[in-house]
């Protein structure tokens, strides 16, 4: 079973729905959707009014959700699940299925509820807890040959506790890539 991450900024790829195609037929997928400009949105709103991190990340949690919806509408063969308990069934039964990480809403502040912690960390911390064998992230932007979890989070490519979930991922024997969008067969393959 694998945990698939599909970035915001695949939100309005032309390549996003041959993606979504090919993640309903191979089945066994998680994917996980970017909060795009939803999160976005959460970032400047919390700006503006100054809110603290918790109201925050929830604000992005509801942005993904809506970026599920979106997927979900482009793709309808995936299943929406709204936690990582919902995911369950239909990977177990060989399909293919969006987390709306709806379970992620926090009425405190803690590890997750940070801008250092984005939908690329959280697709390590779903892939931790549903004992994937495999962690992808697809990425719209070019990615630097060989470069490691720290130096892509050092480019922005990643967000800044991507490496340590990573290592998280590689101790718990998870392959883990940051691939292109154009990548399909490494992903898939």
């Amino acid at each position: 079973m694998r945990v698939v991450k599909l970035g915001g900024s695949l939100l309005r790829d032309p390549l996003l729905p041959a993606w979504l195609d090919r993640i309903a037929r191979a089945g066994g997928t998680a994917v996980v959707p970017g909060g795009g400009a939803f999160a976005d949105a959460a970032r400047a709103t919390q700006a503006h009014w100054q809110v603290d991190d918790v109201a925050a990340h929830n604000m992005a949690v509801l942005g993904m959700a809506q970026c599920a919806h979106l997927l979900h509408g482009i793709e309808p063969r995936l299943a929406l699940a709204e936690s990582v308990a919902g995911m369950r069934a239909p990977l177990a039964a060989g399909r293919a299925a969006i987390w709306l990480a709806l379970d992620l809403q926090r009425d405190a502040a803690d590890a997750l509820t940070s801008w250092d912690v984005t939908s690329d960390s959280l697709a390590a911390w779903l892939a931790l807890r549903l004992g994937a064998s495999e962690l992808v992230l697809v990425k719209a932007c070019a990615l630097p040959a060989g470069a490691t979890p720290a130096e892509l989070a050092a480019a922005g490519i990643v967000d800044r506790a991507f490496p340590a979930y990573a290592e998280q991922c590689a101790r718990a024997g998870i392959d883990c890539r940051v691939l292109n969008r154009t990548e399909f067969d490494r992903a898939l393959g």
